[in-house]
């Protein structure tokens, strides 16, 4: 699964757009008064004008190279970018995913996580910068049934469990591309803040019947 383009809602269009395009540099591709997107490797990203919900907030991910995770910490301090830490460290192992992350907030208290999965053969020996950042590799989705969401996912786009369970956290896909399918008001690690259902859209490419045939869909979640 690849996630070709994330849509997230957002009260401060203003404020994201600075952030996204001067202090992370990245660059923007489409907007207006309502959205603005900003490409990221192979992924884009869009924030689109409130007018939905309550101070939407969300989790994702982002993939970059395996081997850039302190130089990628560092460029985050450089640009006065505030990391959260776990347990006094601000970069988070994850033996179990032979990962390491770095996690940070956007003005809109979206949660953002730098991930450098060693698993992955995308090791760069040049200096980190916006063009360095590979793909939005995850997506949170707060759910109520957990296991009947991951059904849908297995039935639809031939996903399958990459980590946890079926009951209040499950993995699904692969290490380009997953969803984090969490049960409402569990923390979204490492913070404090609740994964609270917001709607989002994704637009996805999978694999529709062989692994050499992709296809895409638009997939809709809304606010449950």
């Amino acid at each position: 699964m690849r996630i070709k383009e994330l849509k997230l809602f957002t009260d401060n269009l203003t404020k994201q757009k600075k952030f996204y395009s001067d202090i992370l540099g990245l660059e923007i591709i489409n907007g207006d008064k309502n959205l603005f997107s900003v490409n990221i490797g192979s992924s884009n990203l869009s924030f689109i004008n409130n007018n939905t919900c309550n101070n939407p907030y969300y989790h994702f991910a982002i993939n970059i190279p395996e081997n850039q995770i302190e130089i990628a910490t560092g460029w985050l301090k450089n640009k006065d970018i505030p990391l959260i830490a776990h347990e006094n460290s601000e970069i988070i192992h994850f033996p179990g995913w032979n990962a390491h992350s770095v996690y940070f907030y956007d003005p809109a208290g979206n949660i953002i996580e730098f991930i450098a999965r060693h698993n992955l053969p995308n090791k760069l020996d040049f200096p980190f910068d916006a063009s360095k950042m590979q793909c939005i590799s995850e997506v949170g989705i707060p759910v109520e049934n957990v296991g009947l969401f991951c059904k849908s996912l297995k039935d639809k786009f031939r996903e399958k469990l990459w980590s946890g369970n079926y009951k209040a956290f499950a993995a699904m896909g692969d290490e380009n591309g997953l969803f984090i399918v969490v049960t409402p008001n569990r923390n979204w690690y490492p913070t404090d803040k609740p994964s609270t259902p917001y709607p989002l859209e994704v637009k996805l490419d999978y694999y529709q019947k062989k692994k050499t045939e992709m296809n895409y869909e638009v997939y809709k979640i809304s606010a449950l």
